[in-house]
């Protein structure tokens, strides 16, 4: 396999502009602030795009495009069949499966993504979730508004297991909180390794825990990968969170199975379809949190993600390899 960290140059190319590279930023819908890059003041042009349009007008003379809109499939849309294009992209998410598209996967523009700067607050998010579920605080709250006193059990959260599925950063970190709770905590990869469970174990894994947390890349292999039958492999007192991607999960399987009890609640932070319509039956399903895929957004975040950004800027300036560069074929960093 190529090292695609070492095929991406620095400036001088076809985009440059008076010896200073051009960097194309499709930026967030408006009232999202944009990022800041002051640092490049001198050292790049810095051109904008609002949507597909923008983009396909100014891709054949950028060098580098940051996607920091990651939810918009604007560069899908624009990205040029033959000629100049960008030698590197970065996107400002984790997640890259808006950008494994045909066109830019057999290309050899170089890809990189914000791995690192989620995996601190989702792990976070997600101790917070199964805090909430355990110590049924949404009952709590919604007895508060209606000035019910009735006392209950909760549950005791030391000594439950829990099933990570994801074996990368955010994966890793989720499961050192979970083993702070006291959760006896099992992580699940793509494949065998030290601390990490491969895909043959999954099923009995499943089965065995109280706290199923999908925090799996979307690729074509993990797609759908909690259905019918995974949910049924579950215990009925279990719970489900997904911070991973939407379609990793078939929602009306998990509609199914929480209507039919066949597990005791979830939590989604990803949908497939986002925002998520005011029509949709997740809204209302019984024992199901519902939040805004905000579980990696901490106060600052926009902030980290630029810096990351300039870092790997002046990596690619000065002819370093690349950090975080994506494997394009398998759709996520190697080695996470």
């Amino acid at each position: 396999m190529r090292d695609e960290s070492s095929a991406v140059s620095g400036p001088g190319g076809a985009g440059a502009a008076g010896g200073r590279p051009t960097v194309l930023v499709l930026d967030a819908p408006p009232g999202d602030p944009p990022p800041r890059l002051g640092a490049l003041t001198g050292r790049a042009r810095v051109l904008h795009a609002a949507d597909a349009d923008g983009l396909r007008a100014r891709l054949g003379r950028a060098d580098v495009l940051l996607v920091w809109d990651f939810r918009s499939d604007a560069v899908r849309e624009a990205w040029p069949g033959e000629g100049p294009r960008p030698r590197w992209v970065h996107t400002a998410s984790a997640g890259v499966d808006r950008l494994v598209f045909p066109e830019l996967t057999r290309s050899d523009t170089v890809l990189t993504n914000a791995r690192g700067v989620f995996d601190g607050p989702i792990a976070e998010y997600v101790a917070a979730l199964v805090l909430a579920m355990g110590k049924d605080l949404p009952r709590t709250l919604a007895l508060q508004a209606s000035r019910e006193w009735r006392h209950r059990e909760s549950q005791r959260i030391a000594g439950t297991r829990a099933c990570v599925v994801g074996s990368g950063p955010i994966g890793h970190a989720i499961a050192a909180q979970l083993t702070a709770l006291g959760i006896v905590t099992a992580v699940v990869g793509r494949r065998s390794r030290a601390g990490v469970h491969g895909p043959a174990d999954l099923d009995r894994l499943l089965a065995r825990a109280d706290w199923v947390v999908c925090a799996a890349p979307l690729t074509e292999e993990t797609r759908a990968m909690f259905d019918a039958r995974r949910f049924a492999l579950m215990q009925p007192s279990a719970r489900f969170v997904n911070v991973g991607r939407g379609p990793l999960v078939v929602e009306a399987d998990l509609l199914d199975a929480l209507h039919e009890r066949g597990i005791a609640g979830a939590a989604l932070d990803v949908f497939e379809h986002e925002p998520l319509p005011p029509d949709s039956p997740l809204w209302t399903a019984p024992g199901l949190l519902v939040s805004p895929h905000m579980s990696g957004d901490t106060a600052g975040w926009r902030g980290e993600l630029g810096r990351q950004f300039v870092e790997l800027y002046e990596q690619w300036e000065n002819g370093r390899p690349l950090a975080n560069v994506v494997d394009k074929d398998r759709g996520y960093v190697p080695g996470s």
